[in-house]
């Protein structure tokens, strides 16, 4: 029994001064602005973000049309920054994301803009924020409102004693 308790303390002391660590791993011989991989290790606080859609911008649109959310570019921005807003929240930045699902729209009436996405999504990775995120980008049929062509989740990570 005391060995016992104190191979478990033994444990518990060395779990806790585990050191934590984020590394991203960069698209061998790309520029791409996302990791190919990002490993998180020890004493990480890991954050997930549910999907997020844009905000309204156009009150005077049908609520239910692309109108009212802006075309995939705004619609992307206005994403973001709620996700920045709710990281902030949690004393996040944009910087600790390490994953991103990305839903766009894509149908026979309206193909996926990836183009439009990129340039919103380059605003806040890959620039001044060089922290660039695994990421997945999906076409999707519809989103929960048929006006929003962009839904965006992600998980954040950082270290828990900084």
């Amino acid at each position: 029994m005391k060995y016992g308790m104190l191979a478990l303390a033994a444990l518990l002391l060395g779990s806790s001064a585990a050191q934590a660590e984020i590394v991203r791993l960069p698209i061998p011989n790309s520029t791409f602005p996302i990791a190919q991989a990002v490993r998180v290790t020890g004493d990480s606080v890991i954050t997930y973000v549910s999907g997020q859609v844009p905000p309204l911008i156009n009150k005077d649109a049908d609520p239910s049309s692309p109108q009212a959310y802006g075309d995939v570019k705004t619609q992307t921005v206005g994403v973001f920054n709620r996700i920045k807003q709710i990281l902030e929240g949690q004393g996040l930045g944009m910087g600790d994301v390490i994953k991103m699902q990305v839903f766009l729209v894509h149908d026979t009436r309206a193909p996926m803009d990836f183009k439009a996405f990129m340039e919103g999504y380059t605003q806040f990775f890959g620039g001044a924020q060089p922290n660039l995120p695994a990421r997945s980008v999906v076409g999707i049929a519809a989103l929960a409102n048929p006006g929003f062509l962009v839904e965006i989740e992600v998980v954040a990570a950082k270290d828990s004693k900084k």
